[in-house]
């Protein structure tokens, strides 16, 4: 191998080393966020922060909304009525002159739902704060309810089985699981019916998470796209 050559091998070696060594430097640094295409730097802490303080802020306006009197009797959206398994009984009740009675029972479903819901806050506390870098930055660049469904995915389990005892406990305690038997009773005693039978206390459990999960969303995609609803400095920041 002559000179030429020699320098011409050691100039590329030279130069494939030093190209290495800055993608390994790139590698190991840690890039520069930006949120929602702004060209605004923004670091790791800020980001898990902002979103945090994102849900805690929307999962408290969601069980504040449900959780106070008539929060769900008087929603259309989120009412719950007498599963679809029972409308036969609903309406043959009715024609025998109990529709107050069944009117009051449907307002007793909508109160049991409130008192659970108020259970919902402490959890979505815990969820929030054990939620890590990984989970809170896929959820910043995710769709528009992403947030929602985390929640929803990770601790709807855990949720259903605070609020089911609640249900159950404010049923017995206002005469509600009474009251239901005895409009059972009353409609399997009807001549040629189909006899009915349906556990409610899972049936109202279901329907008031299904009904908080849906303020949620409401409360994520506010805060995602309408700079009013972001009430702090920290949400200003990080939802751009």
């Amino acid at each position: 191998m002559n000179w030429r050559l020699s320098f011409r091998v050691l100039l590329g070696l030279t130069v494939l080393v030093g190209f290495t060594a800055c993608l390994t430097i790139s590698n190991l640094d840690i890039p520069n966020l930006t949120i929602g295409g702004s060209s605004d730097k923004i670091d790791e802490s800020t980001v898990i922060s902002g979103l945090k303080e994102a849900l805690e802020i929307g999962t408290r306006n969601a069980v504040n909304f449900l959780s106070i009197y008539n929060g769900f009797y008087d929603n259309p959206e989120v009412k719950i009525i007498l599963p679809e398994e029972l409308e036969k009984v609903d309406t043959a009740l009715r024609k025998i002159g109990l529709a107050k009675k069944m009117d009051d029972f449907e307002a007793s479903m909508n109160h049991a739902a409130e008192e659970a819901t108020v259970l919902a806050a402490d959890i979505f506390v815990d969820a929030i704060t054990n939620m890590n870098f990984s989970d809170a930055w896929g959820i910043l660049n995710g769709s528009d309810d992403a947030a929602t469904r985390y929640l929803e995915y990770n601790y709807r389990m855990d949720l259903y089985k605070e609020f089911l005892p609640v249900v159950k406990n404010t049923m017995d305690n206002v005469g509600l699981t009474q009251i239901y038997k005895r409009i059972l009773d009353k409609y399997n005693s009807i001549p040629l019916i189909e006899k009915k039978q349906y556990d409610l206390d899972v049936y109202i459990s279901n329907k008031a998470l299904d009904a908080l999960f849906l303020i949620v969303e409401r409360e994520e995609k506010a805060i995602r796209v309408d700079p009013r609803a972001r009430v702090t400095d920290l949400l200003k920041k990080v939802f751009k």
